[in-house]
């Protein structure tokens, strides 16, 4: 069945009610109900659509190993936290890094090194840097924009991470390949992958303050200045009261190896297995869990107490997560994608057919929290289009890949955005907010590099 516009409200639903009201989860569920209503076609039908939704949700493969990351990466925080190997950390960091630029430079880096996955790079960068941040008195909206952003694009321009990997085999499904090979088109690509290059080096500018604070990023070092709080208004007093440390006592020797040996074999493990963050996210929990009990650290029942608080504690993200799945569910079935490729079609014409798709894919990205899922589906499209018009397909599909990660950047309810979020305890429209100008900053660059060499070539 053809919607038509209508198959756009849900979205729109679900970025009016966040804005205005605040409430991510309100937001969310008042627009799956307003996709629940148009696809039971009125109050007659629409309980038991709503539903299906949240079943088709929870029945996708991508949403349940999500979860599952998710509980893990609970299970290690919370363990990293009672054992006190986050504070060790940040006191033996602070020795290195002194100052705002350099901790915010460090978050960079690490972010560069945790290159495997966004959901790893995001909830694993953040949780290591918070400390350290914090007493630098750097607000955890300037963390989290740094944390955000490098995520995708890097996934993004390293080719073995597991953007990487899918991507190529998209490219190998519509013989985009040099060589015979579609990694070595990938790779052939990445120059075009203008959004990732503009976002990491606008963010470097930022960092170096060559470009300004702007909107909620100005507000955040304002609010800092007048109450030295690094988190934003409305934040739960509780996350504030756990963020607080003091200072060393005196003769201790703070050591970094308890928070390190996990991280180190989360990555390794990782790279091990394909860039199954999964198994390494469990491996790093059963070496916590076996290293603070051999250490002491923490009693058996404090470790499996541990455990169970950390996935409790991860509560909120679950069922963030499976409302985003549900959503994202329902803009398909809506054929939301259908409708946005048929209005913007007629300016997806020779040299203008790069940048056109970069924004399609940006705008479609942003508003529903399909990434991957974006690439699959249009990727079919726009291949035989720029074989038909002449331009270069791998040019075309790195605009697609580029919009991909926009949208990682910035959409409320995507799963980047979501485990950045996590990661660095802030909420998800206030890191939607404060990264979105110098995202659109980055994403304008792109539009204006995709016309040229559109033209170019």
């Amino acid at each position: 069945m053809d919607y038509g516009f209508i198959c756009v409200l849900p979205v729109l639903t679900i970025l009016v009610i966040a804005v205005t009201t605040k409430k991510t989860l309100f937001a969310m569920t008042c627009g799956l109900s307003m996709a629940a209503l148009i696809l039971a076609g009125g109050l007659t039908g629409f309980a038991g659509k709503f539903f299906d939704c949240i079943y088709g949700g929870f029945t996708n493969e991508s949403l349940q190993w999500l979860l599952i990351v998710i509980a893990l990466f609970g299970m290690l925080i919370m363990m990293y936290e009672r054992s006190g190997a986050v504070i060790d950390f940040g006191f033996w960091a602070r020795k290195l890094i002194k100052t705002k630029k350099s901790a915010l430079l460090g978050t960079f880096i690490l972010g560069v090194i945790i290159f495997l996955d966004d959901y790893l790079n995001n909830l694993a960068v953040g949780t290591t840097m918070k400390g350290i941040t914090d007493k630098l008195g750097i607000p955890r909206l300037q963390l989290a924009y740094v944390v955000n952003t490098v995520a995708a694009p890097v996934c993004l321009l390293i080719p073995l991470s597991s953007w990487a990997v899918y991507f190529a085999q998209l490219m190998e499904e519509q013989g985009v390949e040099i060589g015979g090979s579609s990694m070595a088109a990938y790779v052939h690509g990445l120059p075009f992958a203008f959004y990732a290059w503009f976002a990491i080096i606008v963010c470097l500018l930022q960092i170096f303050g060559i470009i300004p604070k702007i909107g909620s990023m100005k507000k955040a070092y304002e609010r800092y200045e007048l109450t030295g709080d690094v988190f934003p208004e409305g934040t739960d007093e509780e996350i504030v009261r756990n963020a607080k440390t003091d200072d060393m006592p005196e003769g201790v020797k703070p050591q970094p190896w308890n928070f390190l040996i996990p991280l180190i074999v989360m990555i390794v493990v990782t790279l091990l297995t394909d860039t199954d963050v999964m198994k390494g996210s469990a491996a790093a929990v059963i070496v916590a869990f076996g290293l603070y009990l051999v250490e002491r650290k923490m009693s058996f029942t404090e470790l499996l107490t541990a455990c169970f608080d950390g996935v409790m504690s991860m509560g909120f993200v679950f069922i963030l997560s499976v409302l985003a799945f549900s959503v994202q569910g329902a803009n398909l079935e809506l054929g939301l994608a259908d409708y946005v490729i048929s209005v913007t079609e007629p300016i997806m014409k020779g040299g203008f057919l790069p940048a056109a798709v970069f924004i399609v894919c940006g705008i479609y990205a942003y508003a529903t929290g399909c990434f991957w899922d974006l690439a699959a589906i249009i990727i079919p499209i726009v291949i035989p289009l720029a074989n038909a018009m002449g331009v270069d397909p791998i040019l075309v599909s790195a605009a697609v890949f580029s919009g991909a990660a926009f949208g990682s950047n910035t959409c409320l309810y995507g799963d980047g955005v979501i485990m950045c979020a996590q990661g660095t305890q802030v909420k998800t429209l206030n890191l939607m907010m404060t990264t979105l100008p110098y995202a659109c900053i980055a994403g304008g660059a792109s539009v204006i590099a995709y016309l040229i060499v559109g033209f170019m070539l």
